[in-house]
């Protein structure tokens, strides 16, 4: 196994099921095949490692069709996913990254914001009546920012807000009712929001469905398309104008490393047949993927077109105990079973809280994080001519639906 010694007593010796693998710029991280959890310090030692320099005489970094990164020696007619500088590789120096690690996978939320006062900041969280949501509005809230709680339900909005204000009387929270499947609710939404509010000084998508069955918005869209990605679309930029008047203003977008896998490829690919497909070519796990791939896309583009506003994108972890899986029986139990290897809803939450609100990243823009660190995006998500057609079709839908609103508008006043 990579990264595995022949000296059985070595400190840095991996421990069963885990493999050392490196990014694109040269970041160690370490993977553990029975969790399928990653981390950036050793499992053993807690230090952090990269790679520097060229690869070795011979060898060519190539990257595969499916956007796998490969090492190629011509000398032995090799190929392997390990980067032969893993053997030389150092350990962290400060000046290496412009972003310094302060907190990782273990840490809460809570933490991130020790000794943090976030009074005078305003800040709306999709989905914030329960789970992550829920553990990110609770701990900006208890640090003094005012919160927004977008959320569906309004009724059980409110009880999230009491169970806030249980533990500081003075916390300031509202509720602010937010129907992703539909763009005439995340229309009113905003319209409420900025009738109130001048600036918003952090935003935070993190509403999403997982494992539901085929059906359709009330606009006509594939349901986890339209929540997870086209809704939060709009509703970001119907909230341009206040997000804009602010100064180090943050959006951040919950995606998931699940973005990986999407089946959406080439420029082709991004058209309203398939970003919200018919039910027969309609899979829940893919669509899933499709969403946060979307999610990441739209980060990528949103820190081009607003370079004054910080942008990030996050994965949470994996397999949270969250309400995520409400949707399916066979999940709920697989979720329960993985529970005790998982992050705990705090700890989810914390790498949203950390994009959102951590002094070192004021002047950044467009990355993307994983357990309260910078880590690499798929190839795909990256790619600059997806993320500006992904950005159009969103649009072109947004359009199509308005139009049939007004032209009803219109019967109704005959």
């Amino acid at each position: 196994m990579v990264g595995m010694l022949n000296d059985s007593d070595s400190e840095d010796e991996l421990p069963p099921g885990w493999e050392e693998m490196t990014t694109t710029n040269g970041n160690v991280y370490y993977v553990n095949h029975y969790t399928k959890g990653t981390q950036w310090t050793h499992p053993r030692t807690g230090r952090t490692k990269i790679v520097e320099g060229e690869l070795p005489s011979g060898w060519e970094r190539c990257v595969s069709e499916d956007g796998q990164i490969l090492f190629v020696d011509h000398m032995n007619r090799t190929t392997t996913y390990t980067d032969p500088r893993l053997a030389f590789a150092t350990e962290y120096r400060e000046s290496s990254q412009p972003v310094r690690q302060r907190f990782d996978g273990s840490s809460t939320a809570l933490s991130v914001l020790h000794g943090r006062d976030l009074r005078g900041k305003i800040a709306i969280v999709t989905g914030a009546n329960t789970g992550i949501g829920f553990e990110t509005a609770r701990s900006l809230a208890l640090h003094g920012c005012k919160v927004i709680l977008a959320c569906r339900d309004t009724k059980k909005g409110e009880e999230a807000v009491q169970r806030i204000k249980q533990e500081r009387e003075t916390a300031a929270c509202e509720v602010l009712q937010l129907d992703l499947s539909s763009l005439h609710s995340v229309k009113e939404a905003a319209e409420k929001f900025k009738q109130k509010y001048r600036t918003l000084h952090i935003l935070i998508l993190n509403a999403g469905v997982f494992a539901i069955p085929y059906q359709l918005t009330q606009d006509g869209y594939e349901t986890t398309f339209q929540v997870n990605h086209l809704s939060h679309f709009y509703f970001t930029l119907l909230l341009e104008h206040p997000i804009r008047s602010c100064h180090n203003s943050r959006v951040v977008v919950v995606s998931s490393e699940s973005h990986r896998f999407s089946s959406l490829q080439t420029v082709e690919d991004f058209h309203q047949l398939i970003l919200s497909p018919p039910t027969y070519k309609y899979w829940f796990m893919g669509a899933y993927n499709n969403s946060k791939l979307c999610n990441v896309l739209f980060t990528q583009e949103l820190s081009r077109r607003w370079p004054s506003v910080n942008v990030f994108s996050c994965h949470p972890g994996n397999m949270v105990s969250s309400s995520l899986s409400r949707y399916s029986w066979t999940l709920r139990l697989l979720f329960m079973i993985v529970r005790p290897f998982t992050k705990s809803l705090q700890q989810a939450a914390s790498t949203s809280v950390f994009c959102a609100t951590a002094p070192e990243l004021e002047g950044l823009t467009g990355l993307y994080f994983n357990n309260c660190y910078r880590c690499d995006a798929s190839n795909t998500a990256l790619d600059p001519a997806l993320a500006a057609r992904l950005w159009s079709v969103s649009q072109e839908m947004i359009i199509n639906v308005m139009k049939k609103d007004k032209l009803w508008e219109t019967l109704a006043l005959k």
